[in-house]
């Protein structure tokens, strides 16, 4: 499909591509070498940022991508995020400083949803743009947000396509106007929004927590960190062939546990925590008492080494040479020459203990990250067991730490309290708005701005695709032409009033009168302009009045609230019945013909809808708030009363 690059079968997952600009033609090898030096430098650069990072499923990886139809070579990969959503918007901020670090590079992002930048600034977007047109529009260049837009009438800007663009002719137009295409503030800030506090976001979103584990889970976690992910999602998406495994362990024994510190992400700790289960009594694993101060760690350990032991079932024994085999490539000795460049051992003499921590760091990440096409990927499980082949370590060292550990953090995180998750769902709605004071006194609410909403709201025109609610009244007002509607309605049902209550008229006159205007016009239009306005709105007013006068006897005037009715209701007191009172108001007199008060009867029943709420979710507060319009919260039904009556 013509520059479709959207994900469709891959879900969870994040597709993302750098395109060099501008398009020169040349030698395609030529071109293949300039990408890979790219991929060295970007991975390079970003060294310090990646090879500490704990991912949830797949890390961040870049490869050359060869010419596919309309899509040019280019520097693409794929990250699986899973659970953690915030693997996601991480990428979105490599690419965002990828193409700010390297101006000559224009990138898009998107996964299974297709263009989720758009959607995170779906309130802001243009009219015209719309899930169908926005293909290979939407690009990070020079560190900014570009959106390619439609031309907005035929013929006017011809450099724009009036389809949705290539890939190609979207390159072309970003080289020639780099300027032109920047998204609009209110987009741009939408989206940055979500990616502001990176990179020290990631150190937030980890979490330390103690755990009783076999010394070598301790010894490889200490090496490899970032593979307590793929052992907390071994353990989470465990089945029952799995844990035959675990009947007894054949890796990790139980009695070779320590009590060592893990780093997690939040989500990883979540999920492990959150699990509730039992070891077989065959493994060997027990647990003290819940009550236990140490119960926490040895719960998260036992989980732990059933992820790590199941992980090492899946897999043969390896050969330590495995990793060497990737590692013996010009390609790692040119992105280990680009790390000393950029500084990545900070000083550190080549050989000491911190400069081998530094370097094994950065094999794993270039193992992970970069797929030379000599290298053979390695399972977790393969990379686990290599580990513990050719890893040493001294139990009596690890012992003096587990004697010394430093303070877990604190989990309340884990617990959200009904004020917390109010304050997330408004930031989430893009609404800041702190929580209402509780003093009355504070608390301003001014009515006249929900009956002016809802006007407006009512005016707006709507579509096939949805109603459209305004943010402001003064957006759009109601206007009514008396003398216009009066015409209009003089030329459908004819000059003669008499005729507004013939109930005989077939569809032959019927259609007689709506062919008939062009005949008015022509020949009466002169009396009419000076006759009819005066003769319809009388007519129409005695119609009115004895429509009033005979809905005085139902129950119809029973359902509004009058000037009267309030002015009375205020002098009576509270528990007298409404209906009573209703009741009194029709008996005082049938020509009591008090006007509605139409902005009084909708504030009334608005007011009524949203206490019957009870507090959750309805029609009344989920119209209003999409109008920007927030109600206090319903305490008293007595004080929202009195507010309608003032």
């Amino acid at each position: 499909m013509e520059g479709e690059l959207r994900l469709a079968t891959v879900d969870d997952a994040v597709q993302y591509q750098l395109f060099l600009i501008p398009l020169e033609p040349g030698d395609p090898d030529q071109h293949r070498e300039v990408l890979q030096q790219y991929i060295e430098r970007i991975l390079a650069q970003f060294a310090p940022v990646l090879v500490s990072y704990i991912w949830q499923n797949q890390p961040f990886n870049l490869e050359y991508k060869p010419t596919k139809g309309d899509i040019p070579a280019h520097i693409g990969g794929v990250t699986k995020f899973g659970d953690n959503i915030e693997d996601e918007w991480f990428i979105v901020y490599l690419i965002q400083q990828i193409t700010k670090k390297f101006p000559e590079l224009a990138a898009r992002v998107d996964d299974n949803d297709g263009e989720f930048l758009l959607i995170e600034a779906a309130d802001f977007l243009p009219k015209w743009l719309t899930p169908e047109n926005s293909a290979n529009r939407v690009f990070f260049h020079r560190g900014e947000l570009c959106i390619i837009p439609q031309p907005k009438t035929p013929g006017e800007e011809p450099w724009l396509p009036d389809t949705n663009p290539t890939i190609l002719q979207t390159l072309m137009l970003l080289s020639a106007h780099p300027e032109d295409f920047l998204a609009t503030k209110s987009i741009r800030t939408a989206v940055y929004k979500r990616i502001s506090g990176y990179p020290e976001k990631v150190q937030a979103s980890l979490h330390q927590a103690h755990c009783y584990l076999p010394v070598g889970i301790v010894v490889v976690l200490k090496h490899r960190p970032a593979l307590v992910a793929a052992a907390v999602q071994a353990f989470y998406l465990r089945d029952p062939i799995d844990l035959q495994a675990c009947r007894p362990f054949k890796t990790f024994l139980p009695n070779t546990r320590i009590m060592t510190s893990v780093t997690f992400t939040k989500c990883l700790y979540a999920q492990l925590m959150q699990q509730k289960f039992v070891p077989d009594r065959r493994s060997g694993y027990t647990l003290p008492s819940p009550v236990h101060h140490q119960y926490k760690a040895h719960e998260l350990g036992m989980k732990l080494a059933h992820g790590f032991e199941i992980l090492c079932s899946k897999c043969n024994k390896v050969s330590p040479d495995s990793k060497r085999q990737v590692l013996n490539t010009p390609f790692w000795a040119s992105f280990l020459n680009s790390l000393k460049t950029n500084n990545y051992f900070k000083g550190e003499l080549e050989g000491s203990a911190k400069y081998l921590d530094q370097l094994h760091m950065a094999e794993n990440y270039f193992q992970q990250s970069i797929k030379p096409e000599s290298s053979v990927a390695m399972s977790p499980g393969e990379e686990i067991l290599t580990l513990l082949q050719t890893l040493s370590f001294d139990l009596d060292e690890l012992e003096k730490e587990a004697a010394s550990l430093p303070p877990e953090d604190d989990d309340g995180w884990l617990e959200i309290s009904p004020d917390d998750l109010d304050q997330i769902l408004s930031e989430a709605s893009g609404r800041n708005e702190s929580i209402p004071p509780s003093n009355e006194e504070d608390q301003k609410y001014d009515l006249a701005e929900v009956t002016e909403s809802m006007k407006a709201f009512i005016s707006k025109v709507s579509t096939h695709e949805g109603a459209e609610t305004p943010w402001s009244p003064a957006e759009a007002c109601v206007t009514f032409d008396v003398d216009s509607f009066t015409n209009a309605l003089d030329r459908i049902l004819g000059a003669d009033s008499e005729e507004l209550d013939s109930d005989d008229l077939d569809e032959e006159e019927q259609f007689e009168f709506l062919d008939s205007d062009e005949d008015l016009d022509s020949e009466a239009h002169g009396q009419e302009e000076k006759a009819l306005p005066n003769k319809m709105i009388g007519s129409l007013r005695s119609y009115m009045d004895d429509m009033d006068c005979e809905l005085t006897h139902t129950n119809v005037g029973k359902s509004f609230v009058t000037p009267r009715k309030v002015a009375s209701s205020a002098k009576e007191p509270l528990s007298r019945d409404a209906d009573c009172a209703l009741e009194d108001d029709s008996d005082a007199g049938d020509t009591d013909l008090t006007p509605v008060d139409v902005d009084l009867n909708l504030v009334t029943n608005l007011l009524e809808s949203y206490s019957a709420q009870a507090g959750l979710a309805g029609p009344a507060s989920n119209i209003l708030q999409s109008m920007g319009v927030h109600l206090p919260e319903n305490s008293d039904h007595r004080c929202i009363n009195s507010r309608a009556t003032d």
